[in-house]
């Protein structure tokens, strides 16, 4: 019999086709923001651990320095496709590919740095939250502190209400949309700025659950129907030079359930929340939006002229 864990892994599709993992090999934006923090981050002789090794690639980032790489994958077929893939590249054989659930992996041996890249917009769907968590406590209960440092160390999500164009060819369809952050949408318009409503920092405990409320001040006159879901990864920070290595997923866009005529100077009280790793209708049925007018607008409008 299935585990509840094990139910909702399969319905939330854990085990990705290889397909998947190869096309993330082709995100030039993933692939070179994760090479240069993992490159950053592991100095010569460390021991790394991945969790949810995928194809390999990152542990093999990894092992052109460290001298020992743990590559966990739950997946049968990625376990296969990571050993057939490092067999063909430099340094593959310091990679040892164990075949594990990395809610119970715990390595043979203290590690420096631990990559976990299950990262889904908005902390959806894959387990990394609750995957880090888990390690962290077992980690320090078996090897004590300090515990390794994190890759990625931390994580900022922000939202933004928008007008978002659903027609396909005259067919109307309010679907979920991935789009790259890197190209124009001309059916998207932004009726307001971002704002941040959770930084997840891995040095740190963190909460599974996710719930925020939260103004907007409306900048354009619109239908106020989609939610943008925003995901900022700090692959690593770089303290010498007061920066970071950064990723950032496609934009995620939920319809909501019912559209709201906003005006420009409307005040927009959103509010939703959600489990890490849990599903996207989860996030989409607590989505709630409401246009605020007269008094409180007026006072944000005075305090945003002041500012």
């Amino acid at each position: 019999m299935l585990n509840e864990r094990e139910i909702e892994s399969c319905y939330l599709g854990q085990f990705i086709p290889a397909h998947y993992h190869h096309n993330m090999l082709m995100d030039q934006n993933r692939m070179h923001g994760f090479r240069s923090a993992i490159h950053y981050a592991v100095k010569p002789g460390m021991k790394v651990l991945e969790l949810g090794g995928g194809t390999g690639v990152l542990s093999f980032f990894a092992a052109q320095q460290a001298s020992k790489v743990y590559c966990v994958e739950f997946n049968p077929d990625m376990v296969t496709e990571a050993r057939r893939l490092l067999a063909r590249n430099h340094n593959g054989h310091r990679v040892e590919v164990v075949h594990a659930d990395a809610f119970e992996y715990l390595p043979p041996e203290p590690v420096d740095v631990v990559i976990c890249e299950m990262i889904h917009v908005a902390m959806l769907r894959e387990k990394q939250v609750e995957v880090i968590e888990s390690f962290k406590r077992r980690y320090a209960a078996r090897f004590g502190g300090p515990l390794p440092v994190f890759l990625p160390e931390a994580v900022i999500m922000a939202v933004q209400p928008l007008q978002q164009d659903y027609d396909f060819e005259g067919y109307y369809a309010p679907i979920v949309q991935f789009q790259p952050t890197s190209v124009t949408y001309p059916g998207t318009v932004e009726l307001a700025v971002p704002q941040v409503y959770s930084i997840i920092d891995f040095t740190q405990p963190n909460d599974m659950q996710i719930a925020w409320e939260g103004l907007f001040l409306a900048e354009k006159s619109g239908m106020l129907n989609a939610l943008r879901f925003i995901t900022k990864n700090v692959l690593a920070v770089v303290p010498e030079e007061s920066s970071t290595i950064d990723w950032l997923n496609h934009y995620m866009t939920l319809p909501l359930a019912e559209p709201v005529n906003v005006h420009a100077g409307d005040v927009l009280a959103v509010s939703f929340s959600y489990r890490a790793g849990g599903s996207i209708p989860s996030l989409e049925a607590s989505l709630r939006v409401e246009v605020m007018h007269d008094a409180i607008a007026a006072g944000l409008q005075r305090a945003s002229a002041a500012a």
